[in-house]
């Protein structure tokens, strides 16, 4: 018959020894374990002066031994900061985002502050759940990339202190501080490059209308048509999802129609990954400019707008501390600069100018 150990013992450990999980060790914990007061802990936690070397030692003996840490929650909320902040993003997926949140977090950092972030998934519902649950958790401030476009329901986290930024787009039905792109001026910019290399008949396919970004980039499309003195047809705009079905349907409608178009501006990264697959099946190439950058862009030669998402990051993380260091004034709005990057897509000439 085998040795049956005893139930106190688990792997040679007394059951007093087993880990806890969620039960971290406290000051308490560590008074116990050195024989002091938990002042003398206090005092070595926080390297104030008025304890013996002796006394120290065995205070920082017991602080390994147990695997105790400083609660710096605590301590900060005594002093009225959480030194955390927290942002909203609309897909942490979408390679767009990871500079931008990259950015946060580095001023964040440089601030002493940890970022918490999350994403939306594009649902105003979602969104609002975030945004509240982050300020339950007494986050310093936020900066949100929003899904939806009524934010009154963070009016009284605002007046109860929470500093807010919003990115990328603004917010609804409330002044706030705001960065964004200039997504109407970079659209109007590509247009105007595919009017320049000879094109007449171009397409629009965006994001969906309720969405800012796709609003005023569709705006900028069709003020460089006008400027040029081109019509649009019905059939040469789309908006809606950006899902892969949606947007080849959109995409070949326009390439494959009666009165085709020769040159399409794809309205975010999304969009012009399908577009670009799309393209690649028709007999006759199609100019393209996308709007954002994306990964390999360089390399198959693909014309975009670029938005700096890092700039717009940091930018916003910046303001929201300038804000938390008790910056006062109106709500700012603050628009960053697009770049055409001619790559090849873009200056494809249409069929009757090709030699």
């Amino acid at each position: 018959m085998a040795d049956t150990a005893p139930s106190s013992l688990v792997s040679g450990r007394p059951a007093s020894a087993r880990r806890r999980y969620g039960n971290r060790p406290t000051m308490k914990d560590v008074a116990a374990r050195a024989g002091v007061g938990l002042k003398t802990v206090s005092r070595v936690v926080n390297g104030e002066p008025g304890v013996t070397p002796d006394t120290e030692r065995r205070v920082q003996e017991a602080i390994e031994a147990l695997g105790f840490r400083r609660n710096d929650s605590a301590r900060v909320l005594r002093k009225g900061r959480t030194a955390s902040i927290g942002l909203v993003l609309e897909d942490l997926a979408d390679p767009f985002y990871g500079p931008l949140s990259r950015a946060v977090e580095e001023v964040a950092r440089a601030h002493g502050a940890l970022l918490i972030n999350g994403s939306s998934a594009e649902d105003p519902e979602r969104e609002q759940e975030l945004a509240l649950a982050l300020c339950a958790r007494r986050v310093d401030g936020l900066i949100v990339i929003p899904a939806g476009d009524d934010h009154r329901y963070l009016e009284p986290e605002i007046r109860a202190g929470v500093a807010t930024v919003f990115v990328d787009r603004p917010a609804g039905r409330i002044d706030a501080d705001t960065v964004l792109s200039d997504s109407f001026g970079g659209a109007r910019d590509g247009v105007a490059h595919l009017i320049a290399h000879g094109h007449r008949r171009i397409g629009f396919v965006g994001d969906q209308p309720r969405i800012h970004t796709a609003v005023e980039r569709l705006r900028g499309y069709r003020a460089a048509m006008a400027d040029a003195g081109l019509p649009v047809a019905d059939a040469w705009v789309s908006l809606g999802s950006t899902a892969p079905e949606r947007v080849r349907a959109a995409v070949a409608g326009m390439v494959g129609g009666p009165e085709p178009v020769t040159a399409l501006l794809a309205g975010n990264n999304r969009v012009t990954v399908t577009a670009v697959r799309v393209l690649a099946e028709t007999r006759e190439p199609v100019a393209l400019v996308g709007f954002d950058d994306l990964d390999l862009a360089d390399l198959l030669g693909i014309t975009v707008i670029a938005q700096d998402a890092a700039a717009l990051g940091r930018t916003a993380a910046e303001r929201l501390f300038r804000r938390l260091d008790g910056a006062a004034g109106e709500p700012r709005r603050v628009t960053l600069p697009t770049r055409l990057i001619p790559r090849g897509t873009g200056e494809t000439p249409p069929p009757g100018l090709r030699k």
